[in-house]
């Protein structure tokens, strides 16, 4: 059964993600995206640098030094990958999904914690606050 809070809620919910979905900011990301995942590609140099970038870590993980060739190799692979515009397209697009994804579940989790909307000047003080973390602290 459904409540009326729930219910508003929900509704208000749609309502963000209309908004949301209307930006021309939205459509530029998707657009990016989408130009990424047609390409074959672009998707294969991705997804060998991440399984590259993820052997390396659970090589250090374990303890064993990484020589300098695997190094060299990981930084030609990261930086060709960069230069790929497709791929630096996907990836822009990512990081700005996923400020705004954080940015949205910044204020909801502020509002509960506050009891009221918060303000600009509710996220200056404080832990992670402002400058959207690189304090220190597990948020």
């Amino acid at each position: 059964m459904t409540t009326t809070l729930e219910t508003t809620v929900l509704d208000k919910t749609r309502e963000l993600c209309e908004t949301i979905i209307n930006q021309p900011e939205f459509e530029s990301m998707r657009t990016r995206i989408d130009q990424f995942l047609i390409n074959d590609a672009a998707r294969a140099q991705y997804q060998e640098l991440t399984e590259q970038g993820e052997y390396l870590h659970h090589k250090q993980h374990q303890g064993v030094q990484l020589t300098q060739e695997e190094v060299e190799t990981f930084e030609k692979k990261r930086t060709a990958l960069m230069n790929n515009p497709v791929a630096r397209g996907f990836l822009d697009a990512q990081d700005e999904a996923f400020k705004m994804r954080d940015l949205v579940s910044k204020y909801v989790a502020k509002t509960f914690e506050l009891g009221r909307v918060p303000g600009e000047s509710d996220f200056e003080d404080g832990c992670c606050g402002g400058g959207g973390g690189g304090c220190g602290c597990s948020h």
